[in-house]
């Protein structure tokens, strides 16, 4: 039988720490490509050689090129700059539209039947680019943000209540970043509503904890951004794909006519499987959820405006 192939471009924490998850699951065989030389031949070498202490088997393979991608059934794009001081964030877009429209482009014409996750950053401008660039049907390109953004929002819960991550089931909308649009009325723990067992200033703190968690991290180390949580993320939603889960994630996918969006990739409850993305969830919103989802959107609708002028 046949291994999965996964192609995570971008041999940095984020990169390189997928490439981690995925060999611990078995998922397949892995590439890792990066323009660096060296590094991820020496990332793909040592994560080879743990594998027979954790009993993984997969041929994992460091690369500054593609032709080794070929074939791949997923491609994870982590692709791009972090902000650095000085650099607007025009300066920020403008780059980071150029690499992952470059790299999009050589893995896909190698790989016309791969699903795409993007993890780059904008991220709902840079999902846009690889849709573009790519040329492949929407379902087959979606963003990873919102499996990061309600893990955290799931965390934070879990540390309130002083219980286990696993009892509770969160969502939340919208575009990555601080209007992001966690649903408390849809987060529940162990069956039990948020709303039950928190009161709402405590939620509150909870979601505006939630948004800003990137952030947070980004405060914390200084010198860097997170890449356990969103690696993670990314292969979890990888995950889906390749064992044809139809696991139900928050994902960066495109609607059209579904919840009024017309023709974004925006943060949303859908279907992953095996053609990716297989079907939107269209959630009933009230008033104030709807009107912090429309106002997440029109921020997602501008950012991609300002990258189609970069694409022409």
């Amino acid at each position: 039988m046949r291994r999965a192939k996964i192609t995570i471009i971008g041999a940095g924490n984020v990169g390189a720490t997928c490439a981690h998850w995925a060999a611990s699951k078995e998922l397949g065989d892995i590439i890792l490509v990066d323009i660096v030389e060296g590094m991820p031949q020496g990332k793909a070498l040592d994560l080879a050689e743990a594998a027979p202490i954790e009993g993984f088997d997969c041929r994992i393979v460091g690369t500054n090129g593609y032709d080794e991608t070929a074939g791949s059934d997923v491609i994870i794009v982590t692709s791009g700059l972090a902000r650095k001081p000085g650099m607007s964030r025009d300066d920020l877009l403008a780059k980071n539209t150029e690499i992952v429209a470059t790299v999009t482009a050589e893995a896909a014409r190698r790989s016309p039947s791969a699903v795409l996750i993007v993890v780059s950053n904008p991220l709902d401008a840079m999902v846009y680019v690889a849709w573009k660039t790519s040329g492949f049907p929407t379902q087959r390109v979606v963003g990873q943000a919102g499996v990061l953004d309600t893990a955290r929002y799931r965390a934070f819960i879990a540390m309130e209540l002083g219980c286990s991550v696993e009892d509770i089931t969160a969502l939340l909308l919208g575009g990555h970043g601080d209007d992001m649009v966690p649903l408390p009325r849809y987060t529940s723990v162990a069956g039990i509503p948020l709303p039950d067992l928190l009161p709402k200033d405590k939620i509150d703190a909870i979601v505006e904890r939630t948004r800003k968690g990137g952030g947070e991290i980004v405060g914390l180390l200084k010198t860097g951004s997170a890449y356990y949580a969103p690696s993670a993320a990314a292969v979890q939603m990888a995950e889906s794909v390749i064992r044809d889960k139809r696991r139900i994630l928050p994902c960066a996918a495109f609607c059209d006519e579904q919840y009024g969006v017309g023709g974004y990739f925006v943060g949303v409850p859908c279907v992953l499987g095996r053609n990716g993305v297989e079907e939107v969830i269209e959630l009933p919103l009230n008033a104030e959820e709807k009107a912090q989802f429309d106002t997440s959107v029109s921020h997602v609708k501008a950012l991609v405006a300002d990258t189609q002028k970069l694409l022409r």
